[in-house]
């Protein structure tokens, strides 16, 4: 269902060094890889942060693999600067990337189908994925769906 092999070990808070313009490295946190997967989970926050565009667009390649001109925006800022340079660190790093949201947050999914549709490049945008934590819990052991029903109010998709 992740998109992984079994047995890989998941290290929480990757950072993932996307190349910058200037020659340095982002050093930005993803919130989790495993295997050959990014994953950015979304269980409480309220948005994937907005930001200038200067400083979306000195990642190397932004302009190669977005087209910039669709990108959600307010007020001039990018309105999914997570989603877009987890996007730029899974081209990077030749991965896949991963969003986990709550089903019951149609505008996050919105938000992400929106940053999807402006990726130039189509095997990186095959490579671009969602699963809903209501998802995820159908495969979970039953003390992790009482967990996420408990704290988030999140019942598997078959419920």
């Amino acid at each position: 269902m992740l998109g992984t092999e079994g047995g890989e070990i998941p290290e929480f808070g990757f950072r993932p060094r996307a190349p910058l313009v200037s020659d340095r490295v982002e050093r930005t946190e993803v919130d989790m890889k495993l295997g050959g997967v990014l994953f950015e989970a979304k269980l409480t926050e309220g948005d994937f942060q907005v930001q200038k565009p200067e400083l979306v667009e000195r990642y190397c390649g932004f302009k190669e693999i977005f087209d910039s001109c669709g990108l959600p925006r307010k007020a001039r800022k990018y309105v999914s600067y997570q989603l877009l340079r987890n996007v730029l660190a899974a081209y990077a790093l030749e991965m896949s990337i991963c969003v986990l949201l709550d089903a019951r947050r149609p505008d996050l999914l919105e938000l992400w189908y929106a940053v999807m549709r402006c990726v130039r490049i189509t095997t990186l945008r095959t490579r671009c994925k969602v699963l809903t934590w209501q998802e995820l819990a159908d495969c979970l052991p039953p003390t992790l769906q009482e967990f996420l029903e408990m704290k988030y109010g999140i019942v598997s998709g078959g419920s």
